[in-house]
């Protein structure tokens, strides 16, 4: 069984720029094998309640500004599958968890750019489902618990956002910067929660992570990782797979949730 994942995406430049997380990415198909489909929490589709987009085909959605015309004449077409986003809508309403679906919204970055890299062919199905960013975690690790039967059927649940998210720093950084301490803190409290498997700490780790409002001073970059840790089922531990930092300040760390494909 495949297992759920967090990836932090980073800047959308991450498509292009030749990095450590971009290696990381664009490795990972292979690591992980070709899944029946992909099912993408993305921290930059944020709704009231969740939605599961069910397309034939998905639109590649440039939702950012200030890049270089490269990064907008990419393009990540991967076919929907509108059957399956009817089943993520049933399983959601079965857990008691309202739900809706989009029949128009194709693939933002938090989406595409991670998947131009792993599966740069665009021939696995792919869905999104939203984040409801003033809900907080426990709320989308219900969502991630009702979505777990999905791995028994070769869909790879994937957690889109970022390790770290403070954007008021992002700014005229070099993208070598030295990583700050405050941010080394958090991510360290954070890796220790994760692989020691300590779930009551993580739901409430806006409380207790060191700097974690100075990180993510709104929660949208984090949530979806509870949704990965929620469609691991039973499963407490995750393993990381990557860590990194980019501008000083931008943690690109990403976990496996369930089973370890290639730790780091």
């Amino acid at each position: 069984m495949l297992p759920s994942l967090f990836l932090s995406h980073g800047s959308p430049m991450v498509a292009l720029t030749q990095n450590p997380a971009h290696d990381f990415l664009a490795g990972l198909g292979a690591t992980l094998g070709r899944p029946r489909a992909i099912l993408v929490a993305s921290a930059h589709w944020e709704t009231a309640f969740p939605m599961v987009n069910a397309v034939a085909r998905n639109r590649t959605i440039h939702d950012f500004f200030g890049f270089p015309r490269a990064l907008f004449d990419l393009r990540y077409e991967a076919p929907g599958d509108p059957e399956l986003a009817e089943q993520v809508a049933d399983l959601l309403g079965a857990a008691g968890l309202q739900a809706g679906i989009d029949r128009a919204r194709g693939l933002d970055h938090g989406a595409w750019v991670p998947l131009l890299l792993a599966y740069p062919q665009a021939d696995v199905p792919v869905l999104q489902i939203s984040v409801q960013s003033q809900l907080g975690p426990a709320h989308h690790f219900q969502v991630g618990r009702a979505l777990a039967p999905l791995r028994a059927q070769g869909v790879l649940v994937i957690g889109s956002g970022s390790f770290t998210h403070d954007l008021s720093r992002f700014r005229g950084q070099p993208p070598d910067a030295p990583e700050t301490p405050d941010v080394a803190a958090f991510a360290a409290w954070m890796d220790t929660a994760l692989t020691e498997g300590r779930r009551c700490d993580l739901l409430t780790y806006r409380h207790k992570a060191p700097h974690a409002v100075a990180q993510h001073p709104t929660e949208e970059h984090l949530l979806p990782l509870f949704v990965a840790m929620g469609a691991a089922g039973d499963a407490s531990r995750a393993e990381r797979l990557h860590a990194s930092v980019e501008y000083g300040m931008l943690r690109m760390d990403a976990y496996a949730f369930g089973a370890a494909p290639n730790p780091e």
